[in-house]
């Protein structure tokens, strides 16, 4: 992360932005889990997610009356291992969080719980929700739709959202296995980071309308936007490299986010009426938890995923490699890596977004260090 960056800790870039929720309205135990997940997206290295996207993607929204700072959850039906959630365009943070708690709850009652939400807002990395699982012993499983991003195999037109499906199995390791990555090559998070710190993307992660690739983020931003640019799917364009895996994947979570809640789907999610003006994304999520004593004693189940990651990692590297990663792996060096360093990286682009929310917000309680 380039440019005069500085290190602020973990704790104090928590406390911080949980105060400024709490000025935009949220009520303090609702703003709490709020600046937990987003926090914990730094501390995991996905800068993507985290202190980067507290101002754009929530206070903004909050502001511009699309998302709700006091969240009404309503249990719309319960039905044993199953339940259905209206998250009225509250905090997406709060809904996942009581969510998740729902199915993992469920879960130690009948082996698995599955709970679905439609209208739903943003609601941080994936992974937190699968994290919750593994460290109640179990399989944490989840996706949520978004607004239209990425292009079907052989087509150009923005169709599906970015969609991760993301799974979190606990280990007898220090950390969990965690797949936690978006159905598209990229997504919107890490083009957003990449035009913060002024960095050219990849040529294929964004096409334009005949299809060919845009490589300035500030451009492809503003495409998806407007609807003349859009995302490739995991596996890239066509079917040479498997495009259409990643673009089935997206599609499954499209449904899983959608149908069973009966909420909103593709274009719908976009966040403008037919006249531009900006509305809310009414998202969808699904949570699914699977206790793995129902089926088998967990340290037995977490030595077996242990034995699996770690023969992984030992098998013979590419030439030129002194390394091989499992899923969850990264995040968690990151971890460690940012501890020893002081916490959240923040370049100057960040340093300005804090400066604009302590003046709008009259925060003047914190001393930063820069």
């Amino acid at each position: 992360m380039p440019g005069n960056v500085v290190y602020e800790s973990f704790d104090k870039m928590e406390s911080f932005m949980k105060d400024v929720f709490i000025k935009a309205g949220v009520p303090p135990g609702d703003a709490a889990i709020c600046a937990e997940i987003l926090i914990e997206s730094d501390k995991r290295g996905i800068d993507s997610h985290g202190v980067g996207r507290f101002k754009p993607i929530y206070i903004d929204r909050i502001k511009d009356g699309i998302q709700h700072p006091v969240t009404q959850f309503e249990i719309v039906k319960d039905y044993m291992a199953t339940a259905v959630v209206d998250g009225h365009d509250g905090m997406g943070h709060v809904i996942g969080k009581k969510s998740m708690q729902m199915a993992l709850d469920k879960a130690k009652k009948y082996g698995m719980g599955m709970v679905v939400v439609r209208n739903s807002t943003h609601y941080g990395i994936a992974g937190y929700y699968a994290t919750m699982a593994t460290k109640a012993g179990m399989i944490g499983i989840t996706g949520t739709n978004a607004r239209s991003s990425i292009a079907p195999t052989f087509g150009v037109e923005n169709m599906l959202g970015t969609n991760p499906l993301t799974v979190g199995i606990p280990s007898d390791e220090d950390f969990p296995f965690v797949l936690d990555c978006a159905t598209s090559i990229s997504q919107r998070g890490k083009i957003e980071h990449y035009e913060r710190i002024g960095k050219i993307m990849p040529e294929g992660w964004v096409i334009d309308e005949q299809g060919n690739s845009e490589t300035d983020p500030g451009k492809a931003l503003a495409g998806l936007t407007k609807g003349t640019l859009a995302l490739t799917p995991l596996g890239g364009i066509g079917e040479e490299t498997a495009g259409y895996k990643g673009y089935g994947y997206a599609t499954v979570v499209e449904i899983l986010s959608a149908a069973l809640q009966q909420g909103n789907f593709l274009k719908a999610l976009n966040g403008f009426d037919p006249n531009g003006k900006k509305i809310p994304y009414h998202l969808g999520h699904f949570f699914i938890a699977i206790d793995i004593g129902a089926f088998v004693e967990l340290d037995k189940f977490k030595k077996t995923t242990g034995d699996i990651l770690r023969q992984l990692r030992a098998s013979r590297k590419m030439p030129g490699q002194n390394r091989i990663y499992t899923a969850g792996e990264k995040e968690y060096l990151a971890w460690v890596d940012r501890k020893e360093k002081g916490g959240v990286p923040l370049n100057e682009s960040l340093k300005k977004t804090i400066k604009t929310l302590i003046d709008e917000y009259k925060i003047d309680s914190y001393t930063f260090n820069f």
